[in-house]
């Protein structure tokens, strides 16, 4: 079954991170994702840009209208994703929990829906 492992962190905290820190967090990241290419279980993974660099989109009464920015206001925004192979959902919460983003943020695992 397919996983999607929302990362959101706090991207206030990641602005005001020094270059060593970013630096040694990117790498964690990287080990990580080798990791679960390895295992066989990664199927797909990227990191998304800030959300200042958002548009929500929304279709009212036949008008498309447009914002700048994220739908809602969070202490934690949607920093990327992984799309992942497991067995189970106690497989998939076990790699959620290895993204180094859940020490300090939070991973929202989903099942992803599969149409026939």
């Amino acid at each position: 079954m397919q996983y999607l492992l929302l990362i959101y962190r706090n991207e206030a905290k990641m602005i005001n991170m020094s270059p060593a820190d970013r630096q040694a967090l990117s790498a964690e990241y990287g080990t990580y994702t080798q990791s679960i290419i390895q295992s066989g279980h990664f199927k797909a993974g990227d990191g998304l840009q800030p959300t200042t660099t958002a548009t929500t989109v929304r279709v009212r009464e036949g008008k498309t209208l447009t914002t700048d920015g994220p739908f809602a206001e969070t202490r934690e925004q949607l920093a990327g994703y992984y799309l992942v192979e497991a067995k189970d959902l106690d497989t998939a919460v076990g790699l959620a929990a290895r993204i180094p983003e859940a020490k300090e943020g939070s991973i929202e695992v989903r099942p992803v829906m599969i149409y026939k």
